[in-house]
């Protein structure tokens, strides 16, 4: 990381990573989370929760080798390492559809409700987009700062901040946000979904979103490299302890 992109993420709370995945992944992961919507039809994202006029996708690392290979992605760790420090796992991965012509819009949150602790930040999410983020098609508001607060918004926070702004780019873009940072999913006004995919990280002595050793089956688990089983924590008794009775958190999701 540069100096600019760590001061980035020191002061604003979010780093824009453009075209990080390539035409042959981008178009290999809008194959897969399509495929997936198909087959899942309304059980799609049931194993974390479901959402009012949005599609999800949830425990994507049992669904396919393409995911199993994203939450290695040097770039995205780097990253995770300078805001979370050098012990993290993954705590989900999602994919969120917003729903065309609808006004739904998510209220202002941090992931996981999180607050940073005495040891500092322990959410961070890289937001990867499937379409291109418009101002019409449901781009994410996020409050640039707001991380450094030290609290989370207050609960059903729809109205629109001072100082929020909207996230937008290209497909292919990869977004670095501190999650702590006060953001939500805004209304997609177009006639089309509008994809993007969640690879979320915590620190080492948080639960998981999602409990990867549950979720994820067995034989995925065999023929995964070691570097990835340690980043889903599938050998670390700590978070056995910590995911098995605590998993499942949302920032705003019941």
């Amino acid at each position: 990381m540069t100096p600019v992109e760590k001061s980035k993420l020191d002061t604003e709370g979010y780093l824009i990573i453009e075209d990080l995945m390539g035409e042959p992944l981008l178009d290999q992961v809008r194959r897969r989370v399509d495929e997936l919507f198909e087959q899942e039809g309304a059980q799609a994202g049931s194993e974390f929760k479901q959402e009012p006029h949005s599609r999800r996708l949830a425990n994507l690392v049992d669904k396919g080798e393409v995911f199993e290979r994203l939450i290695e992605t040097p770039r995205i760790l780097e990253c995770m390492e300078y805001v979370l420090g050098s012990r993290f796992k993954l705590s989900s991965l999602n994919v969120r559809s917003a729903d065309p012509q609808n006004e739904w819009t998510q209220p202002l949150h941090a992931d996981s409700g999180a607050v940073a602790d005495e040891r500092g930040y322990w959410v961070c999410n890289s937001v990867w987009m499937l379409d291109d983020f418009t101002p019409d098609n449901g781009p994410i508001r996020m409050v640039p700062g707001s991380h450094r607060w030290g609290r989370a918004p207050e609960a059903d926070l729809y109205a629109a901040h001072p100082d929020e702004i909207l996230l937008t780019g290209r497909a292919g873009t990869v977004v670095v946000m501190n999650a702590h940072m006060w953001h939500g999913g805004t209304a997609n006004r177009t006639v089309a979904h509008r994809r993007a995919m969640h690879v979320y990280y915590t620190r080492w002595d948080k639960p998981q979103q999602q409990y990867q050793k549950r979720l994820v089956r067995p034989a995925v688990q065999d023929r995964l490299s070691p570097a990835a089983r340690k980043l889903l924590a599938l050998d670390d008794p700590l978070n056995d302890e910590l995911s098995a009775q605590l998993s499942g958190m949302s920032g705003f999701l019941k």
